[in-house]
């Protein structure tokens, strides 16, 4: 990973992603406690991190402004609007605002979209190719270590003042990653403007991913995957009741997850350049079956944290792998509707998934529930290893090979007109 830092910008970057990261890390749970607090509804709960999810369909549209402008006025100002958006939840007193929780999810989700969406692109303007890898597992490593006490600060600052309280500090966490991205010294040139059709501009990041045969069979494995995977947001609430734990017991789960997960991210750059991206997406996948089935089946709730670690191990795997891969593969300046476009693959999926689990944990055991996770999670291991073991035998043969992109970027969405100047 000490090759990212020694790129000239990326400690600045670092340092500020990790600021609004740490933001993260105390709330998102917050938001699904705070509903399960107020209402006493695990349904209601899980609903929380469906909201978190609907913006994606809006990711097509979002993507067209992404590439149309430069990425760190982009995350600049991204981070600005966060932390205004988060604000609003110091207004909820109970239970006749818990649409304003649902609301500030929403925002989360749009959050969630955009600054991600910006990263890869100022990652592909700021990294030489070979070093994605340990720029993306760095980050993603600091990311999962605040699963080790992200959620219990948050948890005991909920506890203690409240729902505002946490508020406040997510909100901070927004504006300082602002200011600090702010002084980092990037000189970027301003997108040329596309002339093509709408249509055609709209849907440029999904016919890039169609017709880029690695990333399609990726992205369907891993929509397969996300199609149960939203199930835990619900079971893991139904998990906690058998167990005859509160609810603020989700976050000793979440941290216990953080060890694994900081684990899982140190390992993740040295496992992509020895097996290849597409290899290390099967092994995180295969990770977290082994972690969903023992969860599922152990009456042990110190099992249930050991597997809850294992699962952590495979989450910054999974996610350093497809983050590089999708970067290595696809043209700068249709970096913006990829990532959108990706948004849009997988939020069709997690949006039923979400939905789903909520109806499920009604009408079934929470060991049925992670029994089914466990099943169809392994289908799309096996899936995307049948499908690309040709590309899985290239990359381990020759590991740590930069893949070439297209002579052309135009190439890549349909060799479309465009103009304007820099």
């Amino acid at each position: 990973m000490r090759r990212a830092f020694r790129q000239p910008g990326f400690g600045r970057l670092y340092a500020g992603l990790t600021t609004s990261s740490f933001g993260d890390s105390v709330m998102l749970l917050v938001l699904s406690m705070w509903v399960k607090t107020i209402t006493g509804s695990n349904a209601q709960a899980g609903l929380t991190f469906f909201f978190l999810a609907v913006p994606a369909f809006a990711a097509p549209l979002l993507g067209i402004g992404i590439d149309r402008v430069r990425r760190k006025p982009l995350l600049v100002w991204g981070h600005v609007v966060s932390g205004l958006m988060v604000l609003p939840l110091v207004l909820v007193r109970g239970q006749g605002q818990v649409w304003l929780i649902w609301v500030v999810a929403a925002g989360y989700g749009v959050s969630f979209i955009v600054l991600p969406a910006g990263l890869n692109g100022l990652l592909k303007e700021l990294m030489p190719d070979e070093a994605l890898v340990d720029a993306n597992a760095s980050l993603q490593t600091t990311k999962e270590s605040f699963r080790l006490f992200g959620p219990l600060l948050g948890a005991l600052l909920f506890t203690w003042l409240g729902g505002w309280a946490v508020a406040v500090v997510d909100a901070a966490s927004f504006f300082a990653a602002a200011l600090v991205i702010s002084t980092l010294t990037l000189s970027e040139e301003r997108p040329e403007a596309e002339t093509t059709h709408l249509w055609a501009q709209l849907t440029a990041g999904l016919r890039h991913l169609a017709g880029e045969r690695v990333l399609k069979h990726v992205l369907v494995g891993f929509a397969v995957c996300i199609l149960v995977l939203g199930f835990t947001e619900s079971a893991i609430y139904a998990l906690l009741d058998a167990f005859g734990k509160p609810p603020t017991y989700v976050s000793v789960i979440v941290s216990v997850q953080g060890v694994g997960a900081v684990a899982g991210g140190l390992c993740s750059s040295a496992v992509v350049k020895r097996l290849g991206e597409v290899a290390t997406c099967v092994a995180g996948l295969a990770l977290l079956v082994v972690g969903i089935a023992v969860m599922g089946w152990t009456h042990s709730f110190v099992v249930v944290c050991v597997s809850a670690a294992v699962f952590g191990a495979a989450l910054p795997v999974i996610t350093v792998s497809l983050m590089t891969l999708v970067q290595r593969r696809t043209p700068q300046v249709i970096m913006g509707r990829v990532s959108a476009a990706i948004e849009v693959v997988m939020a069709t999926p997690q949006a039923i998934s979400l939905a789903l689990g909520s109806l499920l944990v009604v009408l079934l055991s929470y060991r049925q529930i992670f029994a089914i996770m466990a099943v169809v999670t392994a289908v799309a291991a096996a899936y995307i290893a049948l499908l690309l073991r040709d590309q899985i035998s290239t990359d381990v043969s020759r590991p740590d090979a930069p893949v070439r992109q297209p002579e052309s970027e135009n190439a890549a969405i349909g060799s479309p007109v465009v103009g304007g100047s820099p």
